[in-house]
């Protein structure tokens, strides 16, 4: 896709790690960036920093989505480029030991479903509300009218023990993307996503505080290079996906070649 400064773009998450970094990256390449979050605070700041508007939104409430993208659109015109990264979602066994109940207890169905609600249901609510308003644009180079990119995981290839919950759902967001890029091509809209390793997310920089040997183990458990991934690694992706236009329907790692353990 070809972009200037009239394009809009819409960034959820965008008040930290690798959604603060996509809004960021989109806004230098010239685009107007309109951030969803809960955190105010931070949303404001960054959206002055890069020129956007900050808008509060929840993703697992559709009011408040909509809400969201009534106001982005109303400062920036429709978007074009939509980047999903934001999330919510609970760990959990499928069945393990509980030392306070001395029994085993199971991942109750409410904490999955909170969990498909936060990752998985979400993503569609985002990618089919962009969707709708992006097929009223007039179509730019090859037909094209806009680009959504989803946020999954490696876990979604390679969960761990706990994550049941958040690999499946994450392996959803995958699910998503060809039959939603496929229903979107007559439109002239892409559809992808990215499966981020261990990147260094304001969680796993709390953790080289907290636990800095368990952080080097991290570290070092990527095969090359032995770091955990920089925000702006994502973020450049994130451009790419936008400027490259037979990327399609695609699930895309970027994890530095690791492979999870069981645990």
């Amino acid at each position: 896709m070809k972009f200037d400064t009239t394009t809009a773009a819409i960034v959820t998450g965008g008040s930290s790690g690798l959604g603060k970094a996509s809004a960021e990256a989109l806004a230098a390449a010239g685009m107007k960036v309109a951030i969803f979050d809960v955190n105010a605070e931070k949303g404001e700041a960054i959206a002055q920093a890069i020129g956007g508007v900050f808008c509060n939104v929840d993703v697992t409430s559709e009011d408040s989505v909509l809400a969201g993208f009534e106001k982005a659109r109303a400062a920036h015109g429709q978007e074009r480029v939509t980047v999903h990264c934001a999330q919510i979602s609970r760990r959990g066994k499928t069945v393990g030991w509980n030392k306070e109940k001395q029994a085993y207890t199971r991942l109750s169905t409410e904490d999955y479903a909170f969990s498909a609600e936060g990752i998985l249901v979400a993503s569609y609510r985002i990618a089919s509300i962009s969707a709708l308003g992006m097929a009223n644009l007039e179509p730019l180079e090859d037909g094209e009218r806009g680009v959504i990119t989803l946020t999954a995981s490696a876990a979604a290839q390679d969960a761990q023990i706990g994550q049941v919950a958040y690999g499946s759902c994450k392996a959803g967001v995958n699910g998503l993307v060809l039959p939603m890029a496929r229903d979107l091509m007559e439109l002239g809209i892409r559809v992808n996503s990215v499966m981020p390793g261990i990147f260094a997310t304001p969680p796993m920089l709390a953790m080289k505080e907290r636990m800095p040997a368990m952080y080097e183990q991290l570290a070092a458990s990527v095969p090359f290079p032995k770091r955990l991934g920089k925000p702006e690694e994502f973020a450049s992706l994130i451009l790419e996906l936008v400027r490259n236009s037979y990327f399609n329907g695609q699930n895309l790692r970027l994890d530095g070649a690791i492979r999870m353990p069981p645990r």
